[in-house]
């Protein structure tokens, strides 16, 4: 890892959420302003209790002000299980029209003991393309 990397974490009813994203130059064109983005998530379930991962909210956001939201069930295409202790780690990608964003959100778990819903935050996050770094 390099020292840009940062990762960003945030709990919520002892469920961990640790995100760590990536500028993909490879994908991107900054000439035609497609910046591309990749993000590893890594879910821990720090509860007494087993959980299911329902679904996902996210709010994207970039310095040129275009937001937009997507909702979905699970996460590329999984709603996974976690017994206590367990974890799930998955990759995903955004897009976005700027060299700088951030993205934050909510998963949505069940208790599968007792049913309950709990809304788990995902910490706010940065996409910074790496020449804006220099």
């Amino acid at each position: 890892m390099s020292d840009k990397t940062i990762v960003y974490t945030k709990v919520t009813y002892n469920i961990h959420i640790s995100v760590l994203p990536s500028y993909e130059p490879d994908e991107s064109n900054p000439a035609i302003g497609k910046f591309i983005y990749s993000y590893h998530v890594k879910i821990e379930n720090f509860n007494n209790v087993r959980v299911k991962l329902l679904s996902r909210h996210w709010h994207i956001v970039d310095s040129i002000q275009v937001q937009r939201e997507v909702s979905g069930e699970g996460v590329i295409g999984h709603q996974p299980e976690l017994d206590p202790g367990d974890h799930f780690e998955y990759t995903s990608w955004c897009p976005l029209h700027s060299p700088i964003g951030k993205m934050y959100g909510t998963y949505t778990f069940k208790n599968l003991d007792t049913g309950e819903l709990w809304s788990v935050e995902i910490p706010e996050f940065l996409l910074v393309s790496d020449f804006k770094l220099n």
